[in-house]
């Protein structure tokens, strides 16, 4: 088992990045280092970039296509959807990566190594340039490196790999059969905003209340405050939050971190938790389920999220 494959199963609050550079130039021409990071998990492998083949009409950042092995896989430059000069600097490795049930390819200037680091260590992003693009940022004693959301770029990329609020017909059918949803509310904990504004209005335009945590240690304090509503009043727990929808990699905590903190409050064993993660490989759901999740959906795996809702929130 490797060490990555040790993370995902266990309560550890941590994860590995792999640091990568996408270097540009500054308004005097010279070259700025610049320092960014994709969760290990979502890496298959580092290659140097082989003969590419170009796509006619193809959307700005795409750069082409490459054969791997008897695959054929999207290659992104990602010096083009971040916006940067790179002037005659030639981005040659290719950071292969897997997650949503696909496999792409980002172009970059060099790999720098693994850090095994703490949640808790990864701060959420400031309102700044690529703050849409990026979901955390790691403090370094020299530099800092910035957590790419590479679900949202990706997926405005390659259609097939998009998350996309469902449509109104599907919506208006679900309503019909789930009933009135309004006294209900879903927690959904999501530290990319793209991702998380897609949930909460797949959930919202079927009728349910949503409650919006941008990590995982934001959603255990709404947790908190509500188990200690019910202390003082003596309400139902599901009165307040009727389940909980978490994604995996989040800053300050991360989900398995959280269901494993649900689960150990009394009052909340029964408390439904869906995992729904990038990550979840048929291995992972088992682990994941071991740790307390009712139930593991695959991004972007949108239309049986409601129905799952009216399942587990009956």
């Amino acid at each position: 088992m490797n060490q990555n494959k040790i993370l995902l199963e266990s309560d550890t609050n941590e994860l590995e990045i792999v640091e990568f550079r996408i270097d540009e130039m500054d308004a005097h021409n010279n070259p700025v280092p610049c320092y960014y990071g994709v969760n290990v998990a979502k890496v298959r492998e580092i290659i140097r970039l082989p003969q590419i083949s170009r796509i006619v009409n193809a959307k700005q950042g795409v750069e082409g296509m490459i054969k791997l092995r008897d695959k054929v896989i999207t290659i992104i430059n990602l010096a083009t959807i971040l916006g940067k000069n790179t002037g005659d600097m030639v981005a040659d490795r290719v950071v292969v990566l897997e997650f949503n049930n696909l496999t792409v390819g980002v172009l970059v200037h060099s790999v720098s190594r693994i850090y095994r680091i703490s949640w808790q260590n990864v701060e959420p992003p400031a309102h700044s340039v690529h703050s849409d693009q990026v979901t955390g940022l790691v403090k370094m004693d020299d530099r800092i490196i910035l957590v790419l959301d590479f679900e949202k770029i990706v997926g405005e990329l390659c259609s097939e790999s998009a998350l996309r609020p469902l449509d109104e017909d599907i919506l208006l059918a679900s309503a019909s059969k789930g009933g009135d949803r309004s006294n209900k509310t879903v927690l959904v904990a999501d530290d990319s905003l793209f991702i998380r504004n897609t949930l909460c209005t797949t959930l919202r335009s079927a009728g349910y209340s949503v409650t919006e945590a941008e990590n995982g240690a934001e959603a255990w304090d709404i947790i908190q405050d509500r188990l200690t509503r019910c202390a003082q009043d003596g309400s139902d727990f599901r009165s307040h939050i009727s389940m909980l929808i978490t994604d995996v990699e989040m800053p300050q905590m991360d989900g398995l971190h959280l269901t494993s903190r649900v689960r150990k409050e009394e009052p909340l064993k029964e408390f439904p938790i869906i995992i729904f993660s990038s990550l979840a490989s048929d291995d992972n759901k088992r682990k994941w389920i071991g740790l307390g999740a009712n139930h593991i959906l695959t991004k972007p795996d949108l239309p049986n999220l409601v129905r799952l809702a009216d399942e587990f929130t009956r």
